[in-house]
């Protein structure tokens, strides 16, 4: 027996529209974060960014870091929001900082 499975569809009804790619699943609350610099300092300084605008959208976001010192410093850190849509708005908005 075969299951069909349908994927999700963004529609342009009532004049909203969706950017492909950007549909919101439940359960998907966490972002992921990964900088590089040559300096600890550095690499903190600019997630720093990062934790301020995930506060901008939740105050009551949950962070944890791993930081690793290979060729250069690397920041791991996993931002856990309340809903899945929060974590949304943050990706989409975190693209500014990484130009």
């Amino acid at each position: 027996m075969s299951k069909l499975i349908k994927e999700p569809e963004v529609c342009e009804a009532c004049g909203v529209a969706g950017e492909m790619g950007f549909v919101i699943n439940v359960g998907d609350e966490v972002s992921e974060v990964s900088l590089f610099a040559s300096t600890k300092e550095a690499v903190e300084a600019e997630f720093a960014k990062y934790l301020e605008l995930a506060k901008q959208v939740n105050s009551a976001v949950e962070h944890e870091i791993k930081i690793e010192e290979k060729e250069q410093f690397e920041l791991h850190a996993k931002l856990k929001f309340e809903v899945s849509a929060e974590k949304l708005i943050y990706d989409l908005k975190s693209r500014t900082l990484s130009r």
